[in-house]
């Protein structure tokens, strides 16, 4: 059969549609994902074999840590990912479901929205990075949806770099931005 065939294209669409009606149940089990501290789910699926020492990284880092790790997240509608922030980089990569609204402030108080997604013409983007030591939160756009995401760490994610936010404490240093705070905080 060409590949172009009429037959071909009918049968990629049937795949496509197959994958576009998954839940997060199916990913979820699939992945064999399990809840994450920050909400969702994730599991591991690398850890660099590459080890930084700890004489090479900024003195915030309690020890030697992996070149990168990743991830697969997975954030389903009715829930979100609370503010947090990290001391490495971490890259987000879209992989399915709804749009993921990643959240962020600066230090100087600057609040943005960055929309993790399939459709560009949207002013969507398949991957974007959060800056080190900078606090997010995630949310999935459309509330009956879910988004199934891939990130990426470097130097590679430890819990012990790993810090969420007090709600109490991110509204004194930000009291501008009190109901994304709110929002996207638990206590």
């Amino acid at each position: 059969m060409a590949q172009d065939s009429p037959k071909r294209r009918g049968l990629g669409r049937i795949v496509r549609l197959l994958c576009m009606n998954r839940d997060a149940q199916y990913w979820i089990k699939t992945l064999a994902l399990a809840p994450h501290p920050e909400g969702g789910y994730f599991r591991e699926t690398y850890r660099s074999p590459l080890t930084i020492a700890a004489s090479a990284l900024p003195p915030e880092f309690s020890g030697a840590r992996q070149a990168s790790t990743a991830i697969y997240f997975l954030l389903d509608g009715q829930n979100f990912s609370a503010f947090h922030r990290l001391y490495s980089d971490e890259m987000w990569h879209f992989y399915a479901g709804s749009e993921l609204l990643v959240h962020e402030l600066s230090g100087d108080g600057t609040y943005s929205q960055k929309i993790l997604g399939n459709n560009p013409e949207a002013g969507e983007v398949l991957q974007l990075v959060v800056p080190a030591r900078r606090w997010f939160a995630a949310s999935v756009r459309d509330p009956q949806s879910y988004v199934l995401a891939g990130c990426t760490v470097a130097p590679g994610f430890d819990f012990a770099d790993f810090e969420m936010a007090s709600r109490e404490a991110l509204l004194l240093q930000h009291p501008q931005h009190r109901e994304i705070i709110l929002r996207f905080t638990r206590e």
